[in-house]
């Protein structure tokens, strides 16, 4: 420690100028610092959807949901295997451990996937694994209506237009795509025409399958070279599909449209979007597991940006910012700056009441943006993020960083005016050094008490230690920081800047707090029984205290938006009925009067 200090006092300019360095390269390092809406609180997991058209939730569960948990069950990281079963749809859910690579262990699976897909009954489809998404998930939501399109086009819109575009953002995991119409080819049989010609739906579908088949048409050998043979690419044509021929009956051939209806129409549903109180498309946007939350929303609203033109000139209204979680981020960056602009202010005004020392306050203060800076260049290291809990324990730390450096300063300036009127006054640096010495053990363990506190929270394994763990481990990076610029840098700053002239007199009322502050230990030690009485009841009254008070997982954060969700009350309410309760809840929203 000795050796330390002595060291920073002695070569003052360089530490100094480190110190400069320090703060340049913690400001590139903020700037470049990824920034999420909450931390990696939830264990990585990936989601294994199967489709499986017409087959009822028993079968789902017997035919394909068990197989997948067979085939994943054992991979290497795995926690814990959940799944569901419903209608047409099997999901399993394959939750990591917390060490592992999540990369790794999403590959492991996919490989054990690539190995059932032959053993699913017909019909049902390939197993898709969903990327990594980030805890919160939701990126952006955004919306899109028209007045002059109809529902197929602004689908088309949606699905071949935005989704590319928005899938070549790089943080951008996956977007979902909900409401207008999905075009689809359909045909329908009649059950009279097809028991009158004597032909199954099997050999409809054949026959339709065949209109479309596209077959590989080889090659010529010449005498010199070698043709290549292309088939023309099929294209969905309703005339080629109902003109195909399903069978011959007394040399009649038996078309589709002999037997059934071929049109385009709409694919069915299983969900809608209502955007603003209309129908509309809503396009539904996750992050990627670690992406920049911010700097992504930020290329979203520019790619969006260079699509509106072209989606205006359709007659297509975007709301590019249905729900933005990015908000949150702006809004607790904002608040941030403005706390640190308040705090400022007030610790220089403290500082210069109780120093009256410019320099002095001045290097006190510069405490507070090296630590934060250094805080900020090991979480970044760490692979933290910075988000609401991060920015929250350095909020709760502005308080404690300046702490450590305004002790050395104020001891060096008393030693300081102590050393002006003795006789034989010291050299100025060995009266800095000294006095820097003097105050390190209990700065030091000062330091470590509030370390302590925090420790529990940052090695809890709990949902919850993830969630308040990066509060935690950024108030004590910042505090750590805070004891390395007060051991190194402030006396460095001190020896650059103060000298003997600047060592003045306390104030008179200072010197007044000082005598009723004497007073005050004296009286507590002449009545430490009837004092530490009172402290041990309030202790007591503060732990019975503790059952009656609220508790919640998440305190409650001024987002600026609010989600609802709505849920019948009445298993198998009809799609209509939905969309109904929805735009009845929309005029209500808009008008203001939910409560009604």
């Amino acid at each position: 420690m000795r050796g330390l200090v002595s060291l920073c006092v002695r070569h003052f300019g360089s530490v100094t100028a480190l110190s400069v360095l320090a703060l340049l390269l913690g400001c590139w390092g903020v700037m470049r610092a990824p920034l999420d809406v909450f931390p990696e609180f939830v264990p990585s997991q990936v989601d294994i959807q199967t489709e499986a058209p017409g087959f009822a939730p028993q079968q789902v569960e017997e035919l394909v949901t068990k197989r997948i948990e067979s085939a994943v069950n054992g991979a290497a990281g795995l926690a814990t295997l959940r799944s569901e079963s419903i209608p047409g749809l099997s999901v399993v859910i394959v939750t990591f451990t917390d060490k592992v690579d999540v990369h790794i262990a999403r590959q492991g699976i996919s490989e054990r996937l690539s190995e059932i897909g032959s053993t699913l009954p017909t019909g049902v489809g390939t197993p898709k694994l969903s990327p990594l998404v980030s805890s919160t998930m939701d990126l952006l939501k955004i919306g899109l209506v028209s007045d002059k399109v109809d529902a197929y086009a602004l689908r088309d819109a949606a699905d071949w237009v935005i989704k590319p575009r928005l899938l070549a953002v790089p943080g951008v995991a996956h977007v979902l795509v909900f409401g207008g119409d999905v075009r689809q080819i359909q045909i329908q049989p009649d059950p009279n025409k097809l028991a009158s010609y004597h032909v199954t739906l099997l050999d409809v579908a054949d026959a339709a399958r065949g209109a479309l088949a596209l077959h590989g048409a080889g090659f010529i050998d010449m005498a010199a070279q070698r043709v290549l043979l292309r088939s023309p690419t099929p294209k969905p044509d309703l005339t080629a599909i109902g003109q195909s021929v399903i069978a011959v009956r007394n040399n009649v051939p038996v078309l589709v449209r002999d037997v059934a209806e071929v049109k385009e129409a709409p694919a069915l549903r299983s969900g809608d979007s209502l955007v603003m109180g209309k129908p509309g498309v809503m396009m539904s946007l996750a992050s990627q597991f670690g992406a920049n939350t911010l700097s992504t929303t930020l290329a979203i609203e520019q790619a969006m940006a260079n699509l509106a033109p072209a989606l205006k000139a359709q007659g297509i209204t975007v709301y590019p910012a249905l729900h933005r979680p990015a908000n949150f981020i702006e809004r607790a960056l904002g608040d941030l700056e403005h706390s640190l602009a308040i705090a400022a202010v007030l610790i220089l005004v403290v500082l210069y009441l109780f120093l009256r020392d410019v320099r002095a306050a001045l290097i006190a203060f510069t405490a507070i943006p090296l630590s934060l800076l250094a805080a900020v260049l090991v979480l970044d290291r760490m692979g933290q993020t910075l988000n609401t809990m991060t920015l929250g324990g350095f909020a709760v730390a502005l308080g404690v960083l300046v702490d450590d450096a305004i002790v050395g300063i104020e001891n060096i300036l008393r030693r300081m005016r102590a050393n002006a009127l003795s006789p034989s006054p010291l050299p100025r640096l060995d009266v800095i050094r000294e006095a820097s010495l003097e105050v390190r053990g209990p700065v030091i363990y000062a330091t470590l008490v509030v370390i302590a506190v925090f420790l529990p929270e940052l090695f809890t394994s709990s949902v919850q230690g993830h969630f308040v763990g990066p509060l935690a481990l950024a108030f004590i990076l910042a505090v750590t920081a805070s004891l390395l610029v007060a051991m190194t840098a402030t006396p460095a700053m001190c020896a650059l800047l103060l000298r003997d002239s600047d060592a003045h007199s306390e104030s008179r009322w200072l010197v007044w707090m000082k005598k009723r502050q004497v007073r005050a230990v004296q009286w507590v030690e002449d009545h430490l029984k009837l004092v530490g009485a009172v402290v041990v009841a309030c202790c007591a009254a503060a732990v019975a205290a503790v059952p009656f008070l609220g508790g919640t997982f998440m305190p409650e954060f001024r987002e600026g938006h609010f989600v609802m969700q709505v849920v019948s009350s009445i298993p198998g309410t009809s799609l209509q009925e939905m969309l109904g309760l929805g735009k009845r809840i929309s005029r209500r929203a808009q008008g203001g009067r939910l409560g009604g």
